[in-house]
């Protein structure tokens, strides 16, 4: 029997944010980190096309889309808590995440199919010999980089360790556990250091083969998802236990990243919870500081022990420029979000705060209008400023109308279709304590 939390005569304002009455400078500095997020990846991705001088010199020293991803996954530990305690219901909350997620991600691969099929555009490389049904499953899962299967656009592989993250914490949430998001983070961060190199990639899919992971994989995500919806308590538990085991099993044995990665990027994912527990004061300042400081410290020293130079996309030669390359990107996310949390109580430029709203719509569709202006106009030999302009003026309208029109209805069926809180409930004390904060633009 579940019980519905309390709700509050008023939404408070977001932690730390001055108890202003504007809620749009409330979440407009989350919003300005997933702009800047967003256009870091889509500037990376675009840079060797056009400004390919400008791109090289950057590369030897940050990874802009590292930088970027990162960013976008500090946000994510910071908002993610927020929205599944305001809810209290894990039955509600995964019931905003498939509405928010899904729609523009079947635009997104339906635009990639009719390119690929009658545009310029092709499958990435080795998912043409998949099992169609099997890649299908795969993405609709949005485990696929977990899975063995190569990411239909290049982006989503970050979406798979985003599902990865959402199924952990909503585990800690049926134990009751998740408010320890320091232990957590620094656990995970010590595994990456202590078991990074060990782990195997890709495990399950050589021993047991791809296709009966995928299936089994895709019925475990269904029977969670379904006990889940089911809004019994017993049920709810359960099934967010399966998802939970099954988010650990492939992140620690079945990814395409190297494993110490993929521990680092889900450490940060938990440091931004941490971040959110120190401002909502339960988790001291200091001590807050200091988790997250050990989690960089640890993510920095996974990648001194663990990468090699063939592991990670970079400008750089050899595994020390490597190593440098990484730990500069992240160390570079981690100042940005502190920075902005530090300056929350200013104004941010309107236009940077919209660019986070659009924010999934810049992630998503930016390749696919790369590949349609790649038929246009070739990669050029030397920086190209006006091309790049042009790229962003044809991307951010086009990202506009797809929030409008896709994610704007998707976000409004999943309200409805939310319906009441029920399923599993918080402790009585946290239903008094629990935050109602609204979450920014998604995914988060």
């Amino acid at each position: 029997m579940s019980t519905q939390a309390a709700r509050p005569a008023h939404v408070p304002d977001l932690p730390g944010a001055g108890g202003g009455p504007d809620p749009d400078r409330r979440l407009a500095w989350l919003d300005a980190l997933r702009g800047i997020g967003a256009l870091m990846v889509a500037l990376h991705h675009a840079a060797p096309r056009y400004l390919p001088d400008l791109s090289a010199a950057v590369q030897r020293h940050v990874n802009p889309g590292t930088y970027g991803v990162i960013v976008f996954f500090l946000v994510s530990g910071y908002i993610i808590p927020a929205s599944l305690e305001r809810r209290g219901s894990l039955r509600r909350f995964w019931t905003g995440r498939v509405c928010r997620l899904y729609p523009l991600l079947l635009v997104a691969l339906a635009g990639t199919a009719l390119l690929a099929r009658w545009g310029p555009g092709q499958l990435r490389e080795g998912l043409g010999e998949r099992d169609p049904l099997s890649a299908v499953l795969a993405h609709a899962t949005m485990l696929q980089d977990l899975l063995g299967v190569p990411n239909a656009l290049n982006v989503l592989w970050t979406l798979s360790y985003e599902m990865a993250f959402y199924l952990l914490v909503s585990a800690l949430f049926a134990l009751r556990q998740h408010r320890r998001s320091a232990p957590a983070a620094l656990g995970v961060a010590a595994l990456g250091v202590v078991a990074g190199g060990a782990l195997p990639a890709a495990a399950l899919t050589r021993g047991l083969g791809s296709a009966p992971v995928i299936a089994a994989t895709a019925l475990g995500a269904a029977v969670a998802l379904c006990a889940v919806a089911s809004g019994r308590a017993p049920w709810t538990r359960a099934g967010a236990l399966l998802g939970g085991g099954l988010a650990a099993v492939l992140v620690l044995g079945n990814g395409r990243v190297p494993p110490w990665q993929g521990l680092a990027l889900l450490s940060l994912m938990f440091a931004g919870t941490v971040l959110y527990r120190m401002e909502r004061g339960q988790l001291g300042r200091a001590a807050g500081t200091a988790v997250v400081g050990a989690v960089l410290a640890a993510c920095v020293l996974s990648a001194a022990l663990h990468l090699s130079a063939a592991d990670a996309v970079t400008g750089g030669d050899g595994q020390r420029s490597a190593v440098r390359i990484w730990s500069v990107s992240a160390g570079l996310a981690v100042l940005t979000f502190g920075a902005a949390m530090a300056l929350r109580r200013h104004r941010v430029p309107r236009w940077l705060a919209h660019c986070g709203v659009i924010s999934y719509s810049v992630y998503l569709l930016h390749p696919l209008v790369l590949e349609v202006c790649d038929l246009a106009v070739p990669w050029q030999r030397h920086d190209t400023p006006l091309l790049m302009a042009a790229y962003l003026a044809l991307l951010l309208p086009l990202c506009m109308l797809a929030h409008r029109l896709v994610e704007l209805p998707g976000q409004r069926l999943g309200r409805l279709l939310a319906g009441p809180p029920g399923g599993l409930p918080l402790p009585r004390a946290e239903q008094r304590a629990k935050a109602p904060v609204p979450a920014p633009g998604e995914p988060a």
